[in-house]
């Protein structure tokens, strides 16, 4: 409405200044379907000095949508102040479906419409309307510019463009809590009456939800909704224009509602005693059984948590949660045992671990139930009085001493012999036997601590009902030392003593050694060999801590007069029995400075044997060896390459040649070719006669050899050929095959045609025919020759 009216006001302001001037004035239209009163006047040109009464002119017509006549729409008439009605002006039509959509008549000015229209499509066109002479076809007046309208009509239905929906909602909600909102859209004109006006409504979902007519707003409509009765509903919703009313148009959608659960049900247990039966032989850890407490709720709100409450049994047993299927499993804390106690009865508590503050009016969410176990006898192995034993043996303990004993029970009602055996993987040398009834151990060998100083294997008991029910055990055995080794002095045995010494110096401090395990505070005694201590040059001072010092009991020594002592040394330990042994220390006189500083000595070392140690002589000897391989294997590579240079090995590719065109001489034939040529060519004789191509058959005469001598032969090679033509192993036509070499020496003379004595013209080639196949070429070949030779006769 704003429009055409601002429209209105721009035309009255261009009649006013005398631009468009009405023929008369026209009523305003309201309705497109009365034609007679949709004009539009088209003002001719008028003076400038003229005034004219002002007159409405409309710019806009309207055309019905969705037309179904039979004819085409009339929308209105265009007509010109200079239309005198007497056919000279013609009007046109151009713009938005001019031509297609709408027509002119060029004479009267009317406007129809020829095809149905859709405001859905296209709302309005703009056209523009011109009147010129019919004669002149000059415009008579300035061209026009209209509007036409598609007027609506309800024929859209509104449109979910979002649907199907899907929400939720809490289960136990309130009356009214908001679930969704949906909106439908209608294509219709909503500013034209009530087609694009929609209601919604519920036509499947009710008493439980409920929907705003205006906003589309779902609501729950009943309280205390429990999941756990239903969980999906399926709403139907309808959206109708027209305001609701009667004849307007509808569209559905579906909105899938799912109620969320809360936690709104404590756990519960199906049953108040759970019975279990469990082996004694379980093993610690091992889950024993499985209870189960339910929960309707879903998701979190059903995570249990299980604890045992505190009573009989409660300190063998564990429960832990299955988070997968929220059981409660059973676990073994310490082993059961039947003999011992044969029943366990205790409580498992069951409690929601994520609670809802709004349900806490509705009581404690957890339950009880009571599990009771009973342990089930198995027929265990026997069982050791002890887990390790450890038994200690003297060596060179007499063979069959009983140094322990090992004990095994049968635990079970019916209890069983055991018998006892050695574990052969872990004692495979058989040091020790045991008594299979009594299971005492004894030696089956002399023990040697030096040697091995424990023992560590397994025995075996087991049932003599049932032996494969057996247990082991582990035997450590300790071999005490005992007092067969005499202590020795510590090296060094030689020491040095100045030729100026005094009296009471000490120049050496020696220890000793014991191959014996000594006992703690075990002591060494140092003292001089009764032989020694009768007019000693050197004393022994015990200093009771297991070392002594060689003491000096002169004044002065001279390495002129002596220049070596012997010292006898007894040492004696203190186990049982007591063990000693006479020790020599070597003392050398020697140059000393007067600080006690040795100068020298004889050449002889003093401190240190003269030579070198056997490590360093091994390292020599393999450091010549090694040069020794070097020196080798250079000279054999260098015979190596001397061979290679000269090629004489007998795998020479080049030693392969086949000649086709040579058929050799006799034995003593030694002009054929030579093949050293190809393995130096230094060495090649120029006055040799090639004998790898044919000869001139003028240069060396033919003679043929007398018939009477050539049958034997020629049937032997007869015989040769034809063995050779039936012979599927044959060489092929490229090879040589000699059937026999008579060489020089022979009645035949050589096969070969080369250094005949006969010429070409007395040799008879006929018998070549008979040779077969393979010699075809060469019959040919001289075949044809003698049929060329001017005198033969045919």
């Amino acid at each position: 409405m704003l429009t055409r009216n601002c429209l209105s006001l721009l035309l009255w302001v261009l009649f006013d200044g005398g631009l468009l001037t009405p023929l008369q004035p026209q009523p305003q239209q309201t309705l497109a379907t009365e034609p007679t009163e949709n004009v539009i006047h088209l003002p001719g040109r008028r003076s400038h000095f003229q005034r004219v009464k002002r007159g409405w002119v409309w710019n806009q017509f309207f055309v019905l949508e969705e037309y179904m006549g039979s004819e085409p729409q009339y929308v209105g008439k265009l007509h010109s102040d200079l239309d005198k009605g007497e056919g000279t002006v013609k009007y046109t039509l151009s713009g938005d479906g001019a031509g297609t959509v709408f027509t002119i008549d060029e004479t009267t000015g009317d406007i129809h419409a020829i095809r149905s229209l859709d405001r859905e499509e296209k709302p309005f066109y703009t056209l523009r309307a011109q009147a010129v002479d019919i004669e002149t076809r000059k415009p008579l007046e300035p061209e026009s510019e209209f509007i036409i309208k598609v007027q609506d009509i309800n024929d859209n239905e509104p449109k979910f463009l979002d649907g199907p929906y899907v929400a939720s909602v809490p289960e136990m909600s309130p009356v009214g809590a908001y679930v969704l909102q949906v909106k439908a859209t209608d294509a219709d004109d909503p500013t034209y009456g009530n087609s694009a006006r929609v209601v919604y409504s519920i036509l499947q979902g009710q008493p439980y939800f409920s929907i705003d007519p205006k906003t589309g707003v779902i609501r729950t409509a009943l309280p205390n909704m429990d999941r756990e009765v239903k969980e999906q509903y399926q709403v139907l919703i309808q959206a109708k224009d027209m305001g609701g009313q009667l004849g307007g148009l509808a569209g559905t959608t579906i909105v899938n509602i799912t109620l969320t659960d809360v936690n709104d049900n404590p756990p519960r247990f199906p049953k108040s005693i759970f019975h279990l039966k469990v082996p004694e032989s379980s093993p610690i850890g091992s889950a024993i059984g499985r209870i189960r407490a339910v929960d309707p709720d879903f998701g979190q709100n059903a995570e249990i948590e299980y604890n045992i409450v505190p009573g009989d049994g409660g300190n063998l047993f564990d429960i832990v949660t299955d988070e997968d299927t929220q059981e409660g499993v059973i676990k073994l804390k310490k082993p059961l045992d039947f003999e011992t106690k044969k029943a366990y009865t205790f409580k498992v508590e069951a409690s929601n671990v994520h609670l809802d503050h709004r349900f806490h009016s509705a009581g404690p969410f957890k339950d009880t139930a009571t599990v009771k176990i009973s342990v089930l006898d198995v027929e265990e192995p026997p069982v050791f009085s002890k887990p390790l034993y450890t038994m200690e043996v003297y060596e060179d303990t007499p063979v069959g001493t009983i140094i322990g004993a090992v004990t095994a029970q049968d635990l079970d009602v019916g209890s069983s012999a055991v018998r006892y055996f050695i574990d052969w993987k872990s004692d495979g040398d058989s040091y020790f036997t045991i008594d299979g009834t009594e299971g005492t151990i004894a030696t089956n060998e002399l023990l040697d601590r030096e040697s091995t100083a424990q023992y560590n294997f397994s025995i075996i008991a087991s049932k003599v009902s049932n032996p494969l029910l057996s247990s082991k055990v582990n035997i450590l055995i300790n071999v005490l030392d005992v007092n067969e080794f005499p202590p020795e002095i510590s090296v060094p045995y030689e020491t040095a003593v100045c030729e100026n010494a005094k009296p009471g110096q000490i120049i050496q401090i020696v220890s000793a050694a014991d191959r014996d395990l000594s006992p703690a505070g075990q002591q060494f005694s140092f003292r001089l060999s009764p032989e020694a201590a009768i007019k000693p040059n050197f004393t022994v001072r015990d200093f009771r801590n297991n070392t002594a010092g060689i003491e000096t009991r002169r004044n002065g020594y001279s390495r002129r007069q002596q220049e070596l002592y012997f010292l006898p040394v007894v040492i004696e330990d203190s186990s049982y029995p007591v063990q000693s042994s006479t020790n020599t220390m070597t003392i050398r006189v020697c140059r000393c400075d007067s600080d006690g500083t040795i100068l020298s000595c004889n050449v002889e070392a003093i401190f240190l044997p003269v030579g070198l140690s056997t490590g360093a002589l091994i390292a020599i000897l393999l450091c010549i060896v090694i040069l020794l391989a070097i020196v080798v294997l250079y000279v054999a590579l260098r015979r190596q390459k001397k061979k290679d240079t000269l090629m004489t090995s007998k795998e020479d590719i080049r030693d392969n040649v086949i000649h086709y065109d040579d058929e050799g001489g006799g034995e003593e034939d030694t002009q054929a070719f030579d093949i050293g040529a190809l393995r130096n060519p230094k060495v090649i004789e120029d006055n040799k006669i090639r004998r790898d191509i044919k000869p001139d058959s003028l240069c060396l005469p033919r003679q043929r050899p007398p018939v009477e001598d050539n049958t034997d032969i020629r049937d032997f090679i007869n015989q040769r050929l034809q063995e050779n033509d039936v012979d599927p192993t044959a060489p092929p036509y490229d090879s040589l095959a000699t059937y026999a070499y008579e060489g020089n020496g022979s009645v035949a003379d050589s096969l070969s045609s080369i250094d005949s004595l006969t010429t070409e013209a007395d040799q008879d080639y006929d018998y070549l025919t008979d040779w077969g196949p393979r010699f075809k070429v060469l019959a040919d070949m001289f075949g044809e020759e003698d049929n060329y030779n001017p005198d033969k006769v045919t």
